[in-house]
């Protein structure tokens, strides 16, 4: 069995101490140059990150503006909320129109006589339910009859023509309840038996029928709606494209007292947009200087400080939103409000931006549309650094390139400080060895010479 060797303890040196501070000075200047480099590489990638995203946002918010939808949409208001309430689409034509809402539309209703409970039975034989074309015939036998088999079989029915049953109960006993779905004068329900015991009778309804078992709750009836003079009926309470582009949700009846449904350009949604673009670019602004700065007391910097690339991104953007276009009456951002500050920053005057969206819409669009000159030199300028080959890709691309590459030279690096490692210590174990049999013959000898001395004494 081999012996337990431990470094040093023939000659009494630390060779583990040597060993490792002689590795940790070999290795020190390489390691911190990869170090620095990496950490300046881990910065420069966070912050071109931040710079890509910040461009990003600009490039979206503009692009919200500049398709136009900004500029299509409209608005649509009530006069009276509790009576309809109105939405438009880009469709809508601006106008003014008067809308009288006469009836509301509703959903048929029927109720049954009094029963002395659900339990109670009702009659055998067919029970034919029609609403509109839709027909289901449910045939009704002894062990169904009871008031809550027919109200499940109602509701079960596979062909059911789209009419729901429940059972309300009151102090005179049981009733059967039939609700169409479908509100409207299509909706109505109608019941007929034949065959059995006759007394499926009693739950029977036919409108206008002389001997109807079931009662009438709620009829079924279309909206009925005038708009500028002009009948408009519904099977429901929401009617769409009466007004072109314009859906009214009608919430209750005032027959004559018309109200006035206004359709209008939506301005505030343009300007939403354009100062959506302007907070975005505002927020690029703010970044690029963080990015940027330099503090004389601390003497730090941002990552960025003196970068080309950020400085391009500025430059960049500055000359394409000072981009004039003679195409339009209204030549720049500037005719409609959105000012350069000097630190490069955007502001909007509001005053002005209304009165070009109320006055001028078309121009406005115009001026910021994507196929304008404005448009087209922003886009460029999106498309140099965020496209597939951008700047900012190619960049990161180099950057991660670089990362990699001191990978591999770490990896090297470990490699020759292990071998170090290992070529060292073989040295000092070799220098252990000899200095222990140096002593050892040393002790021998000076015993001898002692041994000599005491047999001449």
């Amino acid at each position: 069995m081999e012996g337990i060797s431990v470094p040093g303890i023939g000659s009494g040196l630390d060779i583990n101490g040597l060993v490792t501070q002689l590795v940790a000075v070999e290795r020190a200047p390489a390691q911190q140059q990869i170090d620095s480099q990496r950490a300046r590489a881990l910065s420069t990638i966070s912050a071109l990150g931040k710079l890509n995203s910040a461009l990003d946002a600009v490039k979206n918010t503009f692009s919200a503006v500049s398709d136009g939808s900004a500029f299509n949409r409209r608005s649509a208001t009530s006069a009276d909320t509790a009576v309809l309430t109105a939405t438009a689409s880009s469709a809508a034509v601006a106008g003014r129109y008067a809308v009288e809402v006469t009836a509301l539309a509703t959903s048929h209703k029927l109720s049954s006589g009094a029963f002395a409970s659900a339990d109670s039975s009702v009659g055998t034989g067919s029970l034919t339910i029609t609403v509109d074309s839709a027909v289901s015939v449910l045939n009704i036998d002894a062990s169904g009859q009871s008031l809550a088999a027919i109200r499940d079989a109602i509701n079960a029915a596979p062909d059911n023509p789209g009419v729901d049953a429940s059972i309300v109960t009151g102090t005179d006993g049981a009733h059967l309840i039939l609700n169409a779905r479908n509100s409207g004068a299509a909706g109505a329900i109608s019941l007929t038996a034949s065959g059995g015991d006759g007394g499926l009778a009693a739950l029977t309804y036919v409108d206008g029928g002389p001997s109807n078992g079931l009662t009438q709750i709620t009829a079924a009836q279309n909206a009925q709606v005038t708009i500028d003079g002009i009948a408009v009926a519904s099977a429901g309470n929401r009617i769409v494209d009466a007004i072109e582009g314009v859906t009214l949700d009608l919430l209750s009846a005032t027959p004559g007292s018309p109200i006035e449904v206004r359709v209008a350009r939506d301005t505030a949604a343009a300007a939403s947009a354009i100062g959506s673009f302007v907070s975005s670019y505002n927020a690029l602004v703010k970044t690029s200087l963080e990015l940027a700065s330099f503090n004389a007391t601390t003497g730090s910097a941002g990552p960025l400080l003196g970068d080309s690339t950020l400085r391009a991104v500025r430059s960049d953007l500055s000359r394409a939103l000072a981009t004039r276009d003679g195409g339009t009456s209204l030549e720049s951002l500037s005719a409609i409000g959105v000012r350069v500050a000097l630190d490069g920053s955007l502001s909007v005057d509001s005053t002005v931006l209304t009165q070009a969206l109320d006055n001028n819409q078309e121009s406005v669009a115009t001026l910021v549309s994507a196929d304008g000159a404005l448009g087209k030199a922003l886009n460029t300028v999106f498309d140099r650094f965020l496209g597939s080959d951008g700047t900012l890709v190619s960049r990161s691309a180099s950057l991660n390139a670089a990362q990699r590459a001191l990978d591999r030279q770490q990896q090297q690096l470990d490699l020759r400080i292990d071998a170090t490692e290992a070529r060292l210590r073989a040295q000092f174990s070799a220098l252990d060895s000899l200095l222990a049999g140096l002593q050892s013959t040393s002790t021998f000898l000076s015993q001898q010479l002692a041994g000599t001395a005491n047999s001449n004494a």
